[in-house]
């Protein structure tokens, strides 16, 4: 929930230079709430590509919205949120791309690596489908990447695990099975966080909501 919540920030203000409080989203819920700083509406390079970014904002916006329903009473609050937390992203198309690419590689392997903590086919099924649309996210932004040659290079934690697109390889997989990667909560909130062992820092300078909180 605190991950959507982010990447549903991020693309939201980037495609509208609007967060989701401002664009009419409820986000209460358990745990402490905070505001979203940082950003500002992407200049895309053409029609086509701000498309695709105001697509993948839908269906971001859209995960906010269903796993919010889905958790009823226990969804969490949007915690505090720092877009610009590495001071990248809204520059231009480019740096739109580099952290874009960062987020959904990372989306997939949280999804991925959550599955075998869901005891219920029914979320289990959603969130197998949640991550399918995140790997399509994924898939198109990493081929914008080497299209527009947005390419190589890691973004410190947040590539401990990925494979950045580069021309030649395309897909965030391993070559042992053709498999992502995994990622733990905790794993995940080391990437957020920028570092183990913390409770915020980063995109959530006061930290996430919910019983996971520390990586």
């Amino acid at each position: 929930m605190n991950l959507e919540y982010l990447e549903a920030e991020f693309y939201t203000m980037a495609t509208t230079g609007k967060n989701l409080a401002q664009s009419g989203f409820a986000l209460n819920g358990t745990g402490a709430s905070g505001d979203t700083t940082g950003g500002n509406e992407v200049m895309f390079i053409d029609a086509e590509h701000q498309n695709i970014a105001v697509n993948i904002a839908s269906d971001e916006q859209q995960h906010v919205l269903l796993l919010r329903q889905a958790l009823g009473s226990a969804a969490v609050a949007k915690p505090a949120i720092n877009l610009t937390a590495l001071g990248l992203g809204f520059g231009s198309q480019q740096e739109f791309l580099t952290l874009a690419r960062a987020f959904e590689d990372t989306g997939v392997t949280a999804y991925a690596g959550a599955a075998p903590l869901i005891s219920s086919k029914q979320y289990l099924a959603v969130a197998a489908r949640i991550l399918a649309t995140e790997a399509e996210h994924s898939g198109n932004i990493r081929l914008q990447a080497v299209q527009l040659e947005v390419d190589g290079g890691k973004i410190g934690a947040l590539d401990s695990l990925d494979i950045p697109p580069t021309d030649g390889v395309y897909f965030s997989v391993t070559y042992q099975g053709g498999l992502v990667e995994t990622r733990t909560p905790q794993q995940v909130l080391a990437i957020v966080y920028h570092g183990t062992g913390l409770k915020a820092g980063r995109f959530f300078p006061n930290g996430v909501n919910g019983n996971i909180a520390s990586s």
